[in-house]
């Protein structure tokens, strides 16, 4: 049986970091000394240099149980994120519950690729976009606070998913429209110049080996692309004929092993005569971008 973590009273905060870092390894917890940081830092409500002053402190007697169940939550596997509520994303803060996925780094390239091609698309309009499987909103948040003169929908199937995405996009200031509904269908009939999308892409048979933070604890429904993880981007080329013209500009994050199969899927739709593969810091083929260079300048 697992043994519980408890933290002695009179312990100094520099103590309760070591502490914690030992039984979350024990725990077999992935990074640790990160985590545990993390935990300290959020039960301390203390960041940066103001941190690091007060690792000789007593730690305070009044925050021991509320540190103790947040480091037992971690040691059963809870993403660090799920506990504190919150992630960075884009230099911007995101609310995170167990009702969203939580935003990657890779995703902020998507967002940066986006952002790169738009503004030759567009140089001076104001190009409408849609972020599909929005999830927290980190991307369609992210875009409309970095490019506030672009027109930023989102959608997502799940009505918890967008209560959260709505409040980032509340906390950040940004005016996104959100709409629930399957991937493209909330939009039937309108016409969008960019799509971009981080849809559920693991095969439904590798979820049970992902690791035990992703598999027992983030939403089964922003995981799951179907039997090859591809079933997302089919139904979305599908889509296209609901909307009033294909977007000239199109996005999409994807599994390892994944880019040349969605590649050929954005061929075969016909739409757009220019397809690039954007790895990750890692080199792993993450994102596909279709761009349709002959677009009307708006």
């Amino acid at each position: 049986m697992r043994q519980e973590f408890n933290l002695p009273q009179g312990s100094s905060n520099r103590e309760a970091f070591v502490k914690a870092s030992s039984f979350l390894e024990d725990c077999g917890v992935m990074e640790p000394q990160n985590n545990a940081r993390l935990l300290l830092m959020y039960v301390l409500g203390l960041e940066g240099a103001a941190y690091y002053m007060a690792q000789p402190e007593p730690f305070p007697a009044e925050k021991i149980t509320a540190f103790t169940v947040a480091v037992n939550r971690k040691g059963r596997g809870e993403p660090v994120q799920y506990i504190i509520g919150q992630q960075e994303f884009y230099g911007l803060q995101f609310e995170v519950t167990r009702a969203v996925l939580i935003p990657r780094p890779e995703t902020e390239l998507l967002v940066e690729a986006i952002m790169k091609h738009g503004d030759v698309l567009w140089p001076s309009g104001t190009p409408r976009v849609i972020d599909i499987g929005t999830g927290s909103g980190a991307i369609a948040v992210t875009l409309k606070t970095m490019r506030p003169q672009w027109d930023v929908a989102a959608s997502d199937i799940s009505a918890d998913a967008l209560e959260v995405a709505a409040k980032n996009a509340a906390a950040n200031g940004a005016a996104v429209s959100f709409r629930e509904g399957d991937l493209l269908a909330p939009f039937a009939g309108e016409r969008f110049d960019i799509l971009v999308s981080n849809p559920p892409y693991i095969p439904a048979g590798d979820i049970a080996g992902l690791q035990r933070e992703v598999r027992e604890h983030e939403p089964r429904t922003a995981l799951d692309g179907g039997p090859d993880g591809l079933a997302p981007y089919r139904i979305m080329m599908t889509q296209l004929d609901l909307l009033a013209a294909p977007p000239a500009l199109v996005g999409f994050e994807l599994g390892e092993g994944q880019a040349q199969d969605v590649a050929e899927l954005l061929r075969q739709a016909g739409h757009w005569e220019q397809i690039e593969i954007v790895s990750d810091l890692a080199g792993i083929e993450r994102h596909v971008i279709g761009i349709h260079t002959k677009v009307t300048k708006l």
